[in-house]
């Protein structure tokens, strides 16, 4: 009985020996454990956040390049609108004839009788007088009054357009257009397509030629 006392007194204190060693190992464990915890956290969270970084640019150009893309299209269908609201019945006399149209001297009603036949294109021929004191109204198709520049028109089969002929043609608004006459002097008319396309593409060049000028002045300027 009395050797066992010994042995569990010798055995005790051979714990007792051991245990500071054991709790110096735990803690030189737990600083590696945490040492490697804080080295690998910093390297994952800056590779989500790269990603997520790199994916909130590839979205923000993306979104950019959708923006420009569409544009274009947004604003042509704008101007499609106005061009609808807009729309005239040119129909009058030729009084000069170019490459790319005709101007037109407007503001003959007694064109549009119906014993016409609904034709485009008149001969000269033709008995039609310009109407006095009319007024333009802003209602689409209105009889268009004054001096307009004329252009995109029907294709004729077997004649071509004269000076002092007649047209009678619905047309859109298209900008404005300048031209020569005799001794030299320019008249800035009005511009009338005969399709709706060509006026919205006009007036789209139009505004680049006008936003190009614009940038090269203010370039100038500073």
């Amino acid at each position: 009985m009395a050797l066992d006392s010994k042995s569990a007194l010798k055995g005790l204190r051979s714990a007792q020996a051991y245990l500071p060693f054991a709790f110096r190992v735990f803690r030189v464990f737990r600083g590696f454990s945490t040492l490697l915890l804080l080295t690998t956290f910093p390297t994952a969270a800056q590779t989500n956040f790269s990603a997520t970084a790199t994916a909130a640019t590839q979205t923000s150009q993306t979104h950019l390049t959708l923006n420009s893309n569409a544009l274009p299209a947004v604003r042509a269908e704008q101007l499609r609108a106005v061009c609808l609201q807009n729309r005239r019945c040119v129909a009058g006399r030729v009084v000069k004839i170019f490459p790319n149209g005709i101007v037109v001297e407007s503001g003959y009603p007694s064109l549009l009788r119906d014993s016409l036949h609904g034709a485009w294109h008149l001969p000269g021929t033709v008995t039609a007088g310009r109407a006095t004191n009319l007024v333009e109204k802003l209602e689409p198709d209105s009889l268009c009054i004054g001096t307009v520049f004329l252009t995109d028109l029907p294709r004729l089969r077997g004649t071509k357009i004269q000076q002092y002929d007649y047209v009678v043609l619905h047309s859109y608004p298209a900008g404005e257009y300048t031209y020569t006459s005799v001794g030299g002097i320019q008249h800035t008319v009005r511009r009338f397509a005969g399709g709706l396309e060509t006026a919205v593409k006009l007036l789209m060049q139009t505004e680049q030629t006008n936003a190009t000028a614009s940038s090269a002045h203010d370039s100038l300027v500073r």
